[in-house]
């Protein structure tokens, strides 16, 4: 994985633990709330996954988009996934999402970079 995923992770792991330092009982519940809400079900991980960056895109929220990009790479879904990901984003929220939709691919790109 590359420079963009690198710096990503360690921001993230760094700023979450600093959050869940604070002992604050809503945000560990809020952050319980998530990671449940992902677990497989009637729906597979992969399916919520996918549900959630497209989610992510049409919300425009960048930090949001790497996060559900890395789950769905490690959860195994390819470039030709992506791509319908990305319609459906684009579909959904309209040209805003383009954007998000350049910067996505260009996290991709990165999370495949050897």
């Amino acid at each position: 994985m590359g420079k963009l995923v690198e710096e990503y992770n360690q921001y993230r792991n760094k700023m979450n633990d600093a959050l869940l330092d604070t002992d604050n009982k809503v945000i560990k519940r809020f952050f319980n709330i998530d990671t449940n809400t992902y677990l497989e079900g009637a729906l597979s991980v992969k399916t919520k996954e996918m549900m959630g960056l497209v989610a992510s895109m049409v919300l425009r929220c960048d930090d949001c988009i790497k996060y559900h990009l890395l789950k769905c790479h490690n959860l195994g879904m390819n470039k030709e996934e992506l791509f319908e990901i990305f319609s459906i984003a684009n579909v959904v929220g309209g040209s805003i999402v383009i954007p998000h939709t350049r910067r996505a691919l260009e996290f991709w790109n990165d999370i495949e970079t050897t």
